[in-house]
């Protein structure tokens, strides 16, 4: 709203109004504003929900300084997911259509968990929304995402179409010195594909068109099934996460912080082209998403550090996870998830080797036996008797790690 209010009033020269052309100043005043909207209203909004006793029911599950945390409020994430929108909506381009599927799946997934978190609290039921419909949604908006990206014509990328040539140096007596091999570019024009980034690889760019033999309509319908995987693997890697006073928060951070760098360097044809990355032409106006998003995070963290004044819920849970999808499929980056998200991917899997060995050992030998304490992970590490903002910590620096690993991802293939 503001980037076209700014825009008009540029055309009568007023001074500052070109300043919000610029996207480097929008994702720092993306950045201020979720921030402050968090701090101001966060604990007006905690006090509300005290009186209105939106309290988390905690299960016993025997572990230390559990019992401290019943009646804490939850369903914080609409706290987060208001400080997105509110500068997205105040500051991105709303023409944009990354920005609009990005306001989409904000408030898609927003619901979905607020649905959950609302059958938890209100109605009293500990399981809160059933899983089959848990995954539907997760399913729906897998299905959106991929039809925008297939149907949307404002969603291309342009291809650098290179020629191999020859540049031969020769001394003042006319003796050949050197013969240096260059590449050059022969088309820039955009193009419609299914082709994604493959971390660590020197020509990296994968087209799951080759999966089906080139056939352009089969490519897309995998490409949607694709993006169905991606947004229900990472939305509930997110889920499992949230266990500890500030863990999802502070792991998603870096998570964020690293989408934004990308999204800023695959919308701009200069550094796309000097990294030799996919250029995505309009990719960079997610940075000012990214930047509102972070800047939620880090506010939300004010009140969501140990011991927290509130829990996020699934509404912030299920989002956040979704969100990371979904950034990650527009800026064809979703191969390098694995790396990125890997604390959510070590939730998951720890959840899924103890099922599946519980399982395995009970009809084998009659008696279910466990790899770890408890799953997730973070409960393994909690019943190790471990402090529990030390485990946040360190899950936090392997984040930070695993964030710098994916930057890296650029230059060393």
């Amino acid at each position: 709203m503001l980037y076209s209010l700014f825009n008009w009033l540029d055309r009568f020269d007023l001074p500052g109004t070109g300043v919000f052309r610029y996207l480097s100043f929008r994702a720092a005043i993306a950045v201020i504003l979720a921030l402050l909207i968090v701090i101001c209203f966060g604990l007006p909004i905690i006090r509300l929900m005290k009186r209105k006793q939106v309290g988390e029911e905690i299960r016993d599950l025997g572990l230390a300084g559990q019992n401290e945390k019943k009646g804490t409020p939850t369903m914080g994430g609409i706290i987060i997911l208001m400080a997105v929108l509110v500068p997205t909506l105040l500051l991105a381009r709303l023409d944009n259509v990354y920005v609009q599927l990005m306001i989409i799946s904000t408030i898609w997934l927003g619901v979905l968990g607020f649905a959950d978190d609302y059958i938890k609290v209100f109605r009293h039921n500990k399981k809160g929304l059933k899983g089959k419909f848990k995954v539907v949604g997760q399913v729906g908006l897998g299905i959106i995402v991929g039809l925008t990206m297939w149907l949307s014509e404002d969603i291309v990328v342009r291809e650098k179409i290179v020629s191999p040539s020859e540049t031969v140096y020769v001394d003042s007596n006319g003796n050949e010195q050197a013969t240096v091999s260059q590449q050059v570019v022969i088309d820039t024009t955009p193009h419609k594909n299914t082709r994604t980034t493959i971390p660590f690889v020197k020509n990296n760019e994968f087209d799951y068109a080759w999966l089906v033999a080139g056939n352009k309509d089969l490519s897309w319908l995998i490409y949607i099934i694709i993006a169905i995987l991606v947004v229900t693997a990472v939305s509930n890697g997110a889920n499992l996460t949230d266990g500890l006073d500030g863990l999802l928060t502070g792991v998603s951070i870096p998570i964020v912080a690293v989408l934004g760098v990308l999204a800023y360097l695959s919308g701009h044809i200069v550094y796309a082209d000097y990294l030799n990355i996919m250029y995505i032409p309009e990719s960079g106006e997610l940075v000012v998403f990214t930047a509102a998003l972070a800047g939620a995070l880090i506010g939300f963290l004010w009140y969501n550090g140990s011991p927290a004044q509130i829990f996020m819920g699934d509404t912030g849970s299920l989002a956040i996870g979704g969100i990371i999808a979904v950034l990650a499929l527009c800026i064809r980056k979703e191969l390098l998830l694995p790396v990125m998200c890997g604390v959510f991917l070590i939730e998951v899997v720890s959840v899924i080797i103890q099922t599946r060995w519980f399982s395995y050992t009970k009809k084998r030998y009659g008696e279910g036996r466990r790899i770890f304490l408890m799953t997730p992970l973070h409960h393994h590490y909690q019943k190790k008797n471990i402090p529990e903002s030390k485990i946040v910590i360190r899950f936090v620096i392997v984040s930070l790690l695993l964030a710098a690993v994916s930057l890296v991802t650029l230059k060393i293939r």
